[in-house]
């Protein structure tokens, strides 16, 4: 065990280390449109994946796990954020190398919201009001993932060289890049350890904004911020799991994971929280039956609030469900996301689809 433990705590403190010396230009909740998760069935199990994700959806949750992939796979995602505010897209694909030890993969992602109201331009020259000037724009976070992963022993490793994107209408446009790496190892048949760490060496974000004359004269009548060329730097975040898989008989299974998400950004609104590191826990759990039907539940996002009653402190966690069929090579996955602010209009109905191209009969993917 000490040599499974040694290698993960020098990488922790390899990022800690980062994290100290760039701390000063690190924006907190930069890019997090890529902390959201995708796959239904990660959603329905609380974003609990790293340790035990073994499918094409790996080269987001841990790119060590597609060396699991022996097979072409491609995975596609679907998911309405906001009461449908924001659209969340995900598309991948995955393929063992020659050798069934190293396997690539490639993954896109969009978060994107449409049809804002410009209305930069709604008071004519003459002060008159004129809705006909108001035009709408899109607001859109882009990300490329591509991947590589390895079979090294008992060990599984991988990496995502990443390209983030972002777009403001005409109005701002940034470019990102950075890398992410990740480990798994398989302790015995039923107990998994993983590790991920996104933004290693940290992602750097360039900023460039075009506004005219006309439109930067209107934001200064306004009391706008003129937004300047900047830099805008994205920190480290470790994501630590460990899932165990239990049988009972020869076709119910159950799976569950406990993941801990380490940010060094400041203090953020969860569990564990301090100025120099806060820790996120979530939970997720997966029953199937004959890996045919998949039934699932997670706990994630455990914040606390207060309230507005008797200024009390509140502890809110999310529960998440979800549901799984697997028709041959196929798999269809459907989460109900936040449970727990439905009478706020606040949950998301996720679907996503996994394909998996058997090469023959005797050629067994190990993806679920």
């Amino acid at each position: 065990m000490y040599k499974i433990i040694a290698p993960l705590f020098i990488i922790l403190l390899f990022v800690l280390e980062m994290q100290t010396t760039q701390a000063q230009g690190i924006r907190k909740y930069s890019n997090e449109f890529l902390s959201l998760g995708v796959g239904a069935k990660a959603l329905g199990m609380g974003n609990a994946q790293v340790a035990s994700t073994t499918d094409v959806y790996s080269g987001y949750w841990n790119p060590a796990g597609l060396t699991h992939v022996k097979n072409l796979q491609v995975a596609a995602m679907h998911a309405e954020w906001f009461a449908g505010i924001a659209k969340y897209d995900y598309i991948s694909v995955a393929m063992p190398l020659n050798s069934n030890n190293r396997s690539v993969g490639l993954s896109a992602i969009r978060l994107g919201v449409d049809d804002i109201p410009n209305t930069l331009q709604i008071v004519d020259p003459d002060g008159n009001i004129n809705y006909d000037n108001i035009t709408t724009f899109s607001a859109a976070d882009y990300a490329f993932l591509l991947s590589y992963a390895q079979k090294i022993n008992k060990f599984r490793v991988g990496a995502n060289v990443k390209i983030v994107h972002r777009r403001v209408g005409k109005f701002a446009t940034a470019w990102g890049f950075g890398l992410d790496v990740g480990a798994k190892y398989a302790v015995n048949k039923n107990l998994m350890l993983g590790l991920t760490i996104k933004d290693l060496t940290t992602t750097i974000n360039s900023w460039s904004f075009n506004f005219t004359d006309e439109e930067k004269e209107i934001l200064a009548l306004t009391d706008n911020v003129i937004p300047v060329n900047s830099t805008e730097l994205t920190g480290q975040r470790a994501i630590l799991g460990a899932a165990y898989k239990m049988e009972f008989g020869e076709k119910i299974g159950l799976l569950a994971e406990l993941d801990l998400d380490f940010t060094f950004d400041g203090k953020r609104n969860v569990l564990i929280k301090s100025d120099f590191m806060s820790i996120d826990p979530h939970l997720g759990l997966e029953l199937n039956y004959d890996r045919f039907v998949f039934l699932r539940a997670g706990f994630n996002n455990i914040q606390q609030y207060t309230s507005n009653t008797d200024d009390s402190t509140i502890t809110s966690i999310q529960p998440n469900i979800g549901l799984g069929l697997k028709i041959k090579e196929i798999r269809i996955d459907y989460a109900f996301t936040g449970l727990n602010r439905l009478s706020d209009g606040i949950y998301s109905h996720v679907f996503s689809l996994l394909i998996n191209f058997r090469k023959n009969a005797n050629n067994n993917s190990e993806a679920q």
